[in-house]
């Protein structure tokens, strides 16, 4: 960001010669001083924002490479005769999200803004992401900025990771491993309510019956298998799932999330708002308020 610096003019109103004094040594001393001053704040930030624009120009390498393993396939179409061996709370879903002749989705992607709890003892902070999925295989890249550091999880290959940066620029946390892989599998199959075709019978995720407002959600990805209970309003809406997740590398505990304001974009119909919470001795812990700003739908780039 570019700041605007003022200046001021001085105007001689005196004949008086400047005292020699002055001129061969406190101006150079002023100047070198100003000089010193200005190195110490200009090389810092010249070298903060050329290191933000380095990752930021990783960070888009990654996208393309997410979005390159997308399916070249022909792609079909949604079929409502499809949803005959379904649980019926799911038939009453994709009737309520879909229309018929809905082309199958290959990628997604989104903007939002909301709040995020780095901790859940401490207060909320703001935060806007970018989201990119596949729609049709288990791949997805989050970036989250807030005032002081961002993050990346991503699930991409069979492989999750989380990278956290201070200042969007200095790597201060990275983790992957088992645990890693299986969170941000369950990331990818919760948030498949933002493209929908991804659920039907001809996709990777499987349904199976528990009860007239809910259904269980698994797929399997690379050998690493993972579940989620959707619950359906009564006119078939997901608004919540839940399911076991890590929350560090070896304890696992309930991750609830939660789907509302449903819109119609791009003839689908999608929540808006979404939420995610740990439960704590019967307690749900909420850490993420997401609010949806942009969606669309196969267009294959970073914002």
């Amino acid at each position: 960001m570019d700041t605007p610096v003022s200046g001021l003019t001085f105007v001689a109103r005196s004949t008086s010669p400047l005292p020699v004094s002055n001129v061969t040594n406190e101006n150079p001393m002023k100047i070198k001083t100003t000089l010193l001053i200005l190195s110490g704040v200009v090389v810092p930030v010249a070298a903060l924002l050329a290191g933000r624009w380095l990752v930021a120009r990783q960070l888009r390498r990654d996208v393309d490479n997410l979005f390159a393993l997308a399916s070249t396939k022909p792609v079909n179409a949604y079929d409502p005769a499809q949803l005959t061996s379904l649980p019926p709370p799911v038939q009453r879903y994709f009737r309520h999200v879909l229309k018929p002749g809905q082309p199958y989705l290959r990628t997604a992607r989104l903007r939002h803004d909301g709040q995020f709890k780095t901790d859940l003892k401490k207060d909320w902070i703001s935060i806007t992401g970018d989201e990119y999925f596949l729609a049709d295989s288990p791949n997805y890249m989050w970036i989250g900025t807030t005032t002081w550091f961002s993050a990346c999880d991503q699930y991409k290959t069979a492989r999750g990771s989380l990278t956290i940066r201070l200042l969007s620029v200095f790597t201060i946390q990275r983790g992957s491993g088992p645990s890693y892989d299986q969170g941000e599998l369950l990331r990818w199959l919760a948030e498949t309510a933002w493209f929908p075709t991804s659920l039907l019978p001809s996709g990777p995720a499987v349904w199976s019956p528990i009860d007239e407002n809910s259904a269980m959600l698994t797929i399997t990805d690379n050998g690493l298998t993972v579940s989620c209970r959707m619950d359906f309003n009564e006119i078939g809406e997901i608004v919540r799932c839940q399911a076991q997740r890590y929350s560090d590398e070896t304890h696992i505990q309930t991750w609830v999330c939660h789907f509302s304001d449903y819109r119609e974009i791009h003839r689908l119909r999608v929540p808006t708002r979404a939420g995610a919470a740990w439960v704590i001795d019967g307690e749900e812990k909420p850490y993420a308020r997401f609010t949806v700003r942009e969606m669309e739908y196969d267009q294959p780039r970073a914002y």
